[in-house]
Parts: structure tokens; C-alpha cells; sequence
């Protein structure tokens, strides 16, 4: 064997020797350029909903066989119902501090921390507090403990523009779609604000789209109180509605705290259903929903419109 070959050889041998005595190599620690993967059950749907009459009471009560789903014209089976969900929540609050609500933030604020106070309990549930105006800004990260959740809504200060739909694009994205599987919480997102927007980068449509993947019911509080309709209070409307959440509009600023009780109350008496979708479709696409009580047509059903499928 020529020298050449020789040193070949035996730089291979040794090599191969030190490879087998190795141990076992790590994988790479994630880069933060590497895309976040999140688990989802691409097989169940979970719709979260409330019942009411037409003067707006609260029906409890009812079961499994009482409700029926419809999507893409065909009747879907029911595969678990539970009857009032005490599932963990995950709420985002989200504050409008812009400048045209300076005269009538102090009420704004208290109302806000009282709702705190009476909905969000340690170690179950979870929230946060974002701020707008010219800008969204995290004011508090998703913590449950509603004492410093409160000082993160005392200390805010009003001022600046309005971008009202990036905040709700931001705390659905960044926040509220984190805590996987989707169906082991709850989430919602609570709004004080008049419904105008100004400095926003996304589009009230890619707002919704947010919200709707993220599986978040958007509530909202108005600070109108010019008892005259607004494009701002008809955006609020069609947010909340096609979330399955609600609007409310104060009469006047002390009748905020009132509003809060409501959605508090409306937390407390959700429905929930999963059913498998039939066919089963994982085309990326928006699939709408109509959830509704058999045989009851007095009864109003408060459900989002329908779900983002995964894309596979």
C-alpha cells in the first residue's frame, strides 16, 4: 500500500473510532428566526356560546339534545357538550388611551379594575392589560394576579391616536393563541373604547381574521356617549358579533361598571360543544357555522360565525 493510501486509511479508522465512542448529538437549540409550531387538533371543533331570551336572561339547563350545528348545509353530530364551561380563561384587556377619552378616563379605570377584581382568579385564570393609542403596547403580560393587573390599569395615561385594530391583531397573535390545546381555555377579549381608529397597520378585517383564528370572543364597552350611532359603534357591533361575543353602550360613564357585570356574568354561563366537522376539511379556509336550539325560536344563541380550518 502506497504511503498516500496508508494515511487515508488509518485517518479513517480513527474517525469512525471516535464517532462510535461519541455521545449521541443534540438537537439544535431553536433560533429565534425559526417559526413557532403550534399543535392543534385538526379533528374537533370547540364552539363556547351563551343562551338567552329576548329580554337578554341568561337560559341554563339545557343539554346535549337540545342544540344543533350546521356547516356547509349538513348536520353535525355532537361529540361532547359540557353545560356551563369552567375551563381556565384567558382574557385581554385592552384600553383605549387615546387623547378623546382624557375627560372620562378615571371612570373607565375603575370600572376596568373592578371587572379585574371579579373575574379573574388565581392560578386558573390568566390576563393581561394592552393600551392604545397612537401605538399598542403591552401593559401587563398574561399573569393571574388580579392586584398588579389593576396597578397596570391605574397607572395608564391618556394620549396620542387610535389604533384600535392592532391591538386586537397583536393580542390575539402574540398573546392569546399561545396556551395550547385551543380547547382547554377559554379566551375573550374585553374593549373599552369608542371604536375609531386612526394609526392602525392592519385593517379592521385582519383584525377579525385574528381574533377568529385565535378562537377569541371579543367584547367591547363603549365610551360613545353621544346617544347618537357612530361608525366606530357599528364596528364594535360587527366585531363582537361575528365573534360570538357582545357590545354594550353605556348610557353614561357611571353606567360603565354595569357593562363589566354584564360580561362578567356572560363568562360565567357559557355552553360548550365539540363536534368532528363532516367532511373534515384542512383547507386554511373560513368555515361558517350556525349553532342554534331546536324548537325554541325565542331563544337568542351568542356563538362566534365560525373557524379558521388548519392548514395541512
Amino acid at each position: 500500500m502506497k504511503i498516500g493510501a496508508l494515511w487515508t486509511y488509518l485517518a479513517a479508522l480513527a474517525l469512525a473510532v471516535w464517532a462510535a465512542d461519541a455521545p449521541p448529538a443534540q438537537p439544535a437549540a431553536p433560533t429565534a428566526n425559526d417559526t413557532a409550531h403550534i399543535l392543534v387538533d385538526v379533528t374537533r371543533v370547540n364552539m363556547l356560546f351563551t343562551v338567552t331570551d329576548k329580554n337578554g336572561r341568561f337560559i341554563t339547563g339545557l343539554d346535549k339534545d337540545d342544540f344543533e350545528i350546521i356547516e356547509n348545509k349538513k348536520r353535525q353530530a355532537v361529540q361532547e357538550f359540557t353545560a356551563e364551561s369552567d375551563s381556565p380563561l384567558r382574557l385581554a384587556i385592552l384600553v383605549d388611551t387615546s387623547s378623546s377619552i382624557r375627560d372620562r378616563f378615571q371612570f373607565e379605570q375603575q370600572a376596568a379594575i373592578e371587572f379585574i377584581t371579579r373575574v379573574v382568579h388565581a392560578p386558573a385564570d390568566k390576563a393581561m392589560v394592552v393600551s392604545f393609542d397612537s401605538s399598542a403596547e403591552l401593559v401587563s403580560d398574561m399573569i393571574g394576579d388580579a392586584e398588579r393587573l389593576s396597578t397596570a390599569v391605574r397607572n395608564l395615561r391618556p394620549g396620542g391616536g387610535i389604533a384600535f385594530y392592532d391591538a386586537i391583531y397583536f393580542a390575539c397573535r402574540d398573546k392569546l393563541q399561545q396556551d395550547q390545546p385551543k380547547d382547554k381555555f377559554r379566551r375573550a377579549m374585553v374593549v373599552l373604547t369608542d371604536g375609531e381608529d386612526n394609526q392602525s397597520r392592519y385593517t379592521r378585517d385582519q383584525a377579525l381574521e385574528m381574533a377568529q383564528k385565535a378562537d377569541v370572543a371579543i367584547y367591547v364597552v363603549s365610551t360613545n356617549f353621544t346617544h347618537a350611532e357612530t361608525d366606530g359603534d357599528k364596528v364594535v357591533k360587527y366585531l363582537a358579533q361575528e365573534t360570538g361575543g357582545r357590545a354594550f353602550f353605556p348610557f353614561q360613564v357611571e353606567d360603565l361598571e354595569q357593562s363589566f357585570e354584564n360580561i362578567a356574568n356572560e363568562l360565567r354561563h357559557q355552553y360548550s360543544i365539540f363536534y368532528r366537522p363532516e367532511p373534515l376539511k384542512t383547507d386554511g379556509l373560513y368555515h361558517t357555522v350556525d349553532l342554534r336550539v331546536k324548537g325554541h325560536s325565542g331563544l337568542v344563541v351568542r356563538a362566534r360565525k365560525g373557524y379558521y380550518a388548519p392548514k395541512m
